[in-house]
């Protein structure tokens, strides 16, 4: 497979690049690609060195795949120039995610919408991939009627700008500062932009990704989205209210039984998912299990995954891993 990585460069094309060759994807050539500025720059993949390259040079070597990890503007520019080739581009940016004409996709949960026709495929956003890995097979089971989520996303999510300002704070270093106030020992309750009904963007993805992925809008989704001074990795507080009582070791074994779900969850060990726990690692984790006292068929869970892996580079590759497996490619 020749394979196309757009946004080579950049921190989740790092992961990419390191998750490619961990699960040993069948790249016989790679194409990697960035803006003006870093062509010419070397990486290194599985031992040989390769020049980064320029987009309409990737275009014109017609990859079969292409991966994308740089920004919206740049899929919405260049995704269909790939796909005008016969590339299949697997996005990673917001850019596409609610075009009703493309498939939004976690492998695990919704792979088999994907067809040869697809050229253009979402990877959901971070926060949502490990919230939809939890909830999909209780929503199958219980059927969800509403959905609180209270976030705690680490400064990887914002960009290695934030991952520098967490570094410098905690080192006592003035630079350059990524959000409007310092992030050490602090937590802001703004996660990207805010929007004209008091939400921010990467709430209102919470809201309506998972409904898109899921191929129902019967629940209701309510999200607040929270920056605090990890490196990496994402936290959830989710309570769901279902139509059907739930028995709670029901719930922890659909949880284990789930690809790519691990509980975590003993209380007498003081055992339950942390970012430190995820950090490099592609599973989802749940724990915390326990139901709401405070109204019935109510659940509460803690979700945790690596946002750059499983949140971002392991999801866009598994999609890839599903179109060759599929013979969608």
């Amino acid at each position: 497979m020749k394979i196309a990585l757009v946004g080579a460069t950049g921190m989740v094309g790092h992961v990419m690049l390191k998750v490619l060759e961990e699960r040993n994807f069948p790249v016989t050539e790679l194409l990697l690609v960035a803006s003006e500025k870093s062509v010419g720059k070397m990486i290194r993949f599985k031992g040989r060195e390769h020049a980064v390259m320029g987009l309409q040079d990737a275009v014109d070597q017609k990859p079969d795949i292409a991966l994308f990890s740089a920004g919206g503007s740049t899929s919405i520019d260049w995704a269909p120039k790939f796909a005008a080739v016969g590339t299949t581009v697997v996005d990673n940016s917001s850019a596409w995610r609610m075009d009703p004409s493309k498939k939004l996709v976690v492998p695990e949960i919704n792979g088999h919408v994907l067809s040869k026709a697809d050229k253009i495929i979402a990877n959901p956003n971070c926060s949502t991939i490990q919230l939809v890995m939890a909830l999909a097979p209780l929503h199958q089971k219980y059927k969800m009627k509403r959905v609180v989520i209270s976030t705690y996303q680490s400064v990887s999510g914002t960009g290695v700008k934030a991952v520098e300002q967490l570094e410098n704070e905690t080192k006592g270093i003035k630079g350059e500062m990524a959000y409007h106030y310092p992030i050490n020992r602090n937590a802001i309750p703004q996660c990207d932009v805010f929007l004209e009904n008091g939400y921010t963007k990467e709430e209102m993805k919470l809201v309506k990704e998972p409904k898109k992925i899921l191929e129902d809008d019967s629940f209701s989704v309510t999200a607040t989205a929270v920056r605090i001074p990890t490196a990496g990795g994402h936290s959830e507080a989710v309570n769901v209210q279902f139509e059907h009582d739930f028995d709670l070791g029901d719930v922890r074994r659909l949880l284990s039984e789930t690809p790519g779900v691990i509980v975590q969850d003993n209380l007498d060990t003081h055992t339950y998912p942390m970012p430190v726990y995820a950090h490099d690692k592609d599973e989802v984790f749940v724990g915390r299990i326990r139901r709401d006292e405070s109204q019935e068929k109510t659940l509460n869970l803690w979700i945790v995954a690596d946002n750059l892996r499983k949140g971002a580079a392991t999801n866009t590759i598994q999609i890839a891993e599903y179109l060759i497996d599929k013979q969608l490619i």
